[in-house]
C-alpha cells in the first residue's frame, strides 16, 4: 500500500517529464515602440490544452530593507515563503485581488508560506518600510521567464499550441495574447509593449503604518 501511494504521488512529475522530452526553443524578443530592447520583461506561454502541473515553492527574502528579487514570475499554486534576513523586524502585506494577506511584524521565518493559487498581478509592500516594493506575477503555466538586458526570452516547450504574453512592471491587466503553434524545430517572434497603454497604469501601493497597536517602538 505504501507503494502504491508513492506512486500515485510521482504520477504529476513523469507526466511532467514526459511532456518536456521532445522540448522546442522559443525566442522571444520584447521591445518598447521605438525598438529599444525591454529588460526585466515576464514572458510566458500557456498551453492551450489544460495540462496538470505538479506544486512548486519559491522563496522571497527581505535583505537591507528590500524584497529579494523585487519581480518574481511564478506558477498559480505556488507557496512562496518568506524569511527576513535583516536585522530589523518586517510586516510583509498585500491588498492585491490575485492574493490579498498580511504577515504580522516578525524576525527570523514565518510559521508558514503564502499559497499563491489564483493567477495575476500581486504587489507587495511593508507595513513598516513604505520604500519596500516588489511585483509577483502568478501565471496559469510553468513555461515562463524575464528578458535579460537584451529584451530576449528564452524558453523550452514541448511542441503544441501556445498563447503568448508578456507583461512589465507596473501593469495591471494581462494581454490578450498572440496565438502561436510550436514545432519541433522551435518558434521565433517579437513582441510589443507600450508604456502610454492604460494597462500600465501604476498599481497604489498602501503606505506603511508605523503606528499599529503592537508597532510602537518597533527597531526600524
Amino acid at each position: 500500500m505504501r507503494y502504491l501511494r508513492t506512486a500515485r504521488a510521482l504520477i504529476p512529475a513523469l507526466l511532467l517529464a514526459a511532456h518536456l522530452v521532445a522540448a522546442a526553443d522559443v525566442q522571444v524578443q520584447v521591445h518598447l515602440p521605438a525598438g529599444a530592447a525591454l529588460k526585466d520583461a515576464v514572458v510566458y506561454l500557456t498551453p492551450v490544452q489544460p495540462v496538470h502541473y505538479p506544486p512548486q515553492k519559491a522563496v522571497i527574502d527581505q535583505v537591507k530593507r528590500r524584497f529579494v528579487p523585487r519581480l518574481s514570475v511564478i506558477q498559480a499554486g505556488t507557496s512562496v515563503d518568506f524569511p527576513n534576513s535583516d536585522n530589523v523586524r518586517h510586516s510583509v502585506y498585500s491588498f492585491s485581488p490575485a492574493k490579498s494577506f498580511t504577515l504580522k511584524i516578525y524576525s527570523g521565518r514565518p510559521a508558514a508560506p503564502v499559497l499563491f493559487d489564483k493567477p495575476g498581478v500581486v504587489v507587495l509592500g511593508c507595513n513598516i518600510h513604505d520604500s519596500m516594493v516588489a511585483w509577483v506575477l502568478v501565471v496559469a503555466t510553468p513555461y515562463h521567464t524575464i528578458t535579460a538586458g537584451d529584451g530576449v526570452a528564452r524558453l523550452e516547450v514541448p511542441p503544441g499550441d501556445y498563447v503568448l504574453r508578456a507583461w512589465h512592471e507596473p501593469m495591471t491587466l494581462e494581454q490578450p495574447g498572440e496565438l502561436i503553434k510550436v514545432a519541433a524545430v522551435g518558434e521565433s517572434r517579437r513582441v510589443e509593449l507600450n508604456p502610454q497603454d492604460p494597462q500600465w497604469a501604476p498599481v497604489p501601493v498602501m503606505p506603511g503604518m508605523p503606528d499599529m497597536p503592537g508597532m510602537s517602538g518597533a527597531p526600524q
